[in-house]
This record gives C-alpha cells, sequence and structure tokens, in this order.
C-alpha cells in the first residue's frame, strides 16, 4: 500500500486547501501507527466477543432467560449504532486521533464495569456504553484509513480486518482459560479492558496525526467527481445500507449465540464451543484477500457471492448436526465469508459510493446500518428458537436474510463509485 505524497491543490476546493496540512511521515511512522490501529481494532474485537462463550456461565449466575441472554450478547451494537451517525459528522470536522482515543477509554471502560451489574438491566447499560465507545471508534479508523489510503482502500480495510478476527480467534479461547483458572467469568472483563487502556495511551504517543487527519480528496484531487450524486446518501448508499442492515442482523444474531447453540443443541462442551469460536475468527483472517479482491474486482458482485455464500453455510451449520470437526470448518468459511468477505468491503463500498470529502459521513451511515438493528439480533434469534427451534431459527435470520441482502446489492452502481474508470 503506497500513499501518494504530492498533491495538486489546483482541483480542491478552497475550503480544503485552507485546512492545516499535517507533517508528512516516513515510513516506519506509518507503519507504526497503522500497526497500533490495528491493535486497538483487535482489542475492540475482543471486548465484543468474549462475551458469547461466557454466557452461559453469565446466565447461570444472574438467571438470565435465553431472549435476555441473546439480547446481552449483541445489545452493544446499539450503542454502536447510537455513536455511527453523530461521529461520522464529528469526523469531518473535528481531529480523528481524538474520537478514536477517546472511543477506545470509553469503550474500555464499559467493558471492565459489565462484572461489576447487580442485574439485567445495568449489564444492559455497560454493553451499550461498550459499544458506544467502539462505534466512535469504528467510525474513526475507517474514515481515517479510508482517506489514508485512498486508492487501496479495500486492502487496507482487510488489514484492520485480520486484526479483528485475531481478536474474535483468541477471546474465547483467552476467555474460557481465565474462567478455568479463576473459576470466574469476572477476570477476562477486567483483562480486555485493562489492554484497551494501554492500547489508547500507545496511540496518543504513537498514532500520528499526518496519518489520521489526511484528506481522501487531497489524495485524488486530479478526478473530477461530477457523475457522482452530490448528497452522500444516494441510491447506492441506501442499497448497500440496506445490506449492512441484513448481514448485520444476520452475521451478529449468529455471532451472539452460535456458542450457545453448540452446548445446548450439539452438547459441546465449552471448550469445544471456543474452538469453533475461535475457528470462525480465524476464517476472518482473510479479510486482508477479501479486501484486495475488493480493490481489483466489482465489489458489487463480489458482495453478491459473499453474502450467497453465508447463506449456504448456514444451511450446514444448522441442519446437519454435524461434529466438532465439521462444525469448525463451518465455523471457519463462516468467519471467511461473513467476516472476511462481507465486513470490508461493503465498508469499502460505501465509501466509494461518496465523493470524497463525505467519507466521514459515509463511515458513520455504515456503523449505523450494520450495528444498529444488529443490537436485537440475538433477541429475534432466541425468539425464533423458543418458537420454531434451532433448525428452523437459523434457516429463517442466517438463511434467508443474506440472500434478501444479496438482492439489496442488485440496485448498487459501481459506475457511480468514486473510483471508476470514466
Amino acid at each position: 500500500m503506497t500513499h501518494a505524497a504530492q498533491v495538486d491543490t489546483s482541483a480542491v476546493p478552497a475550503s480544503d486547501t485552507q485546512e492545516k496540512t499535517p507533517a508528512p511521515l516516513s515510513r516506519p511512522m506509518i507503519g507504526v501507527g497503522f500497526l497500533v490501529v490495528v491493535l486497538s481494532y483487535m482489542v475492540n474485537a475482543m471486548d465484543r466477543q468474549v462475551f458469547p462463550p461466557l454466557l452461559p456461565n453469565i446466565r447461570a449466575e444472574y438467571g438470565f432467560s435465553l431472549e435476555q441472554g441473546g439480547l446481552l450478547a449483541t445489545n452493544f451494537t446499539l450503542g454502536m449504532a447510537l455513536a455511527g451517525l453523530p461521529a461520522g459528522y464529528l469526523l469531518d470536522r473535528f481531529r480523528r486521533k481524538t474520537v478514536l482515543v477517546v472511543s477506545i477509554v470509553i469503550y474500555s471502560l464499559g467493558t471492565m464495569a459489565t462484572p461489576l451489574a447487580t442485574g439485567f438491566a445495568d449489564m444492559t447499560l455497560y454493553r451499550v456504553v461498550s459499544g458506544f465507545g467502539e462505534g466512535m471508534q469504528s467510525a474513526a479508523i475507517f474514515a481515517a484509513i479510508g482517506a489514508f489510503f485512498a486508492h487501496r482502500r479495500g486492502l487496507a480495510f482487510g488489514v484492520i480486518g485480520v486484526g479483528y478476527s485475531v481478536g474474535v480467534f483468541i477471546a474465547p479461547l483467552i476467555g474460557v482459560q481465565l474462567v478455568s483458572m479463576h473459576g470466574t467469568w469476572h477476570s477476562p472483563f477486567y483483562l480486555f479492558g485493562a489492554a484497551g487502556l494501554l492500547i489508547a495511551a500507545a496511540a496518543v504517543f504513537l498514532v500520528k496525526a499526518g496519518l489520521t487527519e489526511h484528506s481522501a480528496e487531497k489524495v485524488v484531487s486530479t478526478k473530477t467527481y461530477e457523475y457522482m450524486p452530490t448528497s452522500a446518501y444516494n441510491r447506492n448508499t441506501i442499497a448497500l445500507a440496506v445490506h449492512a442492515v441484513l448481514s448485520g442482523v444476520a452475521i451478529y444474531g449468529f455471532l451472539g449465540l452460535y456458542p450457545t447453540f453448540l452446548i445446548t443443541s450439539l452438547h459441546y462442551t465449552s471448550g469445544q464451543a471456543a474452538l469453533a469460536m475461535s475457528c470462525l475468527g480465524f476464517g476472518g483472517m482473510t479479510a486482508i484477500f477479501g479486501g484486495w479482491l475488493g480493490d481489483r474486482f466489482n465489489q458489487r458482485n463480489l458482495l453478491i457471492l459473499s453474502m450467497l455464500a453465508v447463506s449456504a453455510i448456514s444451511v450446514c451449520i444448522y441442519e446437519t448436526q454435524a461434529g466438532i470437526g465439521m462444525q469448525c470448518v463451518f465455523a471457519f468459511l463462516m468467519g471467511a465469508f461473513g467476516l472476511g468477505f462481507v465486513y470490508p468491503n461493503t465498508n469499502s463500498a460505501i465509501q466509494r459510493a461518496v465523493r470524497p470529502a463525505q467519507i466521514g459521513r459515509a463511515s458513520g451511515l455504515f456503523v449505523t446500518s450494520y450495528y444498529g438493528p444488529a443490537a436485537f439480533s440475538g433477541l429475534l434469534f432466541a425468539a425464533l428458537v423458543d418458537s420454531f427451534g434451532w433448525d428452523r431459527a437459523g434457516l429463517l435470520q442466517v438463511t434467508v436474510l443474506p440472500l434478501a441482502g444479496a438482492l439489496a446489492l442488485t440496485f448498487v452502481r459501481p459506475s457511480k463509485f468514486n473510483n471508476a474508470v470514466h
């Protein structure tokens, strides 16, 4: 991934040329800053994904129903959704680095507060607060990195996705091991929250403004965007937002209750369920390949194929009663397509569907669309399980919804993307 350092300001609007341009960075400083950003997103993933494997322990301690547990497993995304659009507007007006550091502190404190809950209400609050910080961080990261690596946005998002998937991979294993060592589910939340605070401190010193405050419009200032809609909320972004809603509900409903399905329906041990979840995270490490493909081929068609794959894999997971070996294979494939292909390409496509100066709003729209309805995906899945059983619930939420998301993508016109050749 290279960065164009020389800028032709003649084609840049006056308001942009008046901005203070961050000092150029050396390649080592770019690499160090980008590594810290990736690590921060890895900790974000650890905070999110340590909860589902420990949900049976949490339900046993508090006496939560399956519906309550399902809601708690995914309601942090409500906080992410609430943060999305406001963060998008703030990012177009204020320093992205400031938003990034503050957001890491918020979600880390929310994570550390979770074991202090006395019941369902305050645990819900802590989960939503944690999600609010994670939503701010997601919008800040993808706006900053999307601007800096404007020509290799999909690949850059794929690398960040690998960091996220590493977090998904190790969080269940570390969480279950810590529970086994200490006899309580509290310790993983304290450990991961403290790790987030350390990353925030590192970001203050190691993530430079030259990486986070770049203007995408300056990178590509020799192009004209008259062929694109003037509004950030256009046909392409709306169709991609609908797809994001459907994919978020399907994938997060699956993520939130997959360990519970393995333990209660297939009678796996907690260790086996954690292994399957880790395989899912391992599959998500294909994000660097998925993002690379999205930079080089028709991104809409790649997303459609990925959604069809998610739908097919869910049939295998919920209908075959597979043993631990095959479940790990299915989990890997679900992670590959759901996290490695769908997530980074939806995120980068929605930024490509707007003019470069609007990527902050596009990033916020993605966060709100993807994570907002996903907040209730666990509750919906649990209700479907109570009514129809695991196999029918999986068919309705994790098989049918991705098909509807693929249909929404047929309305996307890549010829109107800001990287289209005209």
